[in-house]
């Protein structure tokens, strides 16, 4: 079965990379640079990790928004403000997926519930996702680092 994997609109965030320092604070949000040693950012706009020396901009998303669903929630997400395009791959796992050493993939169905959960290497994503999707119950999936929890795509049928 195939799948696609979407990232968040750039255009939903873009406005924020002309914010000064302070006017992102005032907002509850932080300018970050990627540290030099390696330590990974994760852009939720092109699903890649930021490059050492980067900023991205660390903010509070409300991933699962369905006011509706006791799952609604929100979480910390960075976005590079070298992001220019938002991924959107079929059949294809970006870096942020697939270098990820746990996944926590999340099926939810048209209501918002969710109805099953694995967790699972990036590289070896791709089986899990096919079954998770392949469920008639389930409308879409959403892609966690397992670790911290944090919100990384959007998975649904291609």
């Amino acid at each position: 079965m195939s799948f696609r994997v979407s990232g968040l609109s750039i255009d939903e965030f873009a406005p924020l990379f002309a914010l000064s320092n302070a006017e992102l604070l005032a907002r509850g949000f932080r300018r970050c640079r990627a540290p030099m040693d390696g330590a990974r950012m994760p852009c939720r706009v092109s699903l890649r990790f930021t490059a050492p020396g980067e900023t991205a901009i660390l903010l509070a998303y409300a991933h699962q928004p369905a006011a509706h669903s006791p799952f609604r929630a929100s979480g910390p997400i960075f976005v590079s403000e070298a992001a220019r395009e938002t991924f959107d791959g079929v059949d294809e796992l970006p870096p942020a997926l697939a270098d990820s050493a746990a996944l926590s993939l999340r099926a939810y169905d048209a209501e918002d519930m969710m109805v099953d959960a694995d967790v699972v290497s990036g590289s070896g994503a791709p089986p899990v996702i096919e079954r998770l999707l392949a469920r008639a119950d389930v409308a879409y999936l959403h892609a966690h680092f397992a670790p911290r929890g944090c919100y990384l795509a959007r998975i649904d049928r291609a």
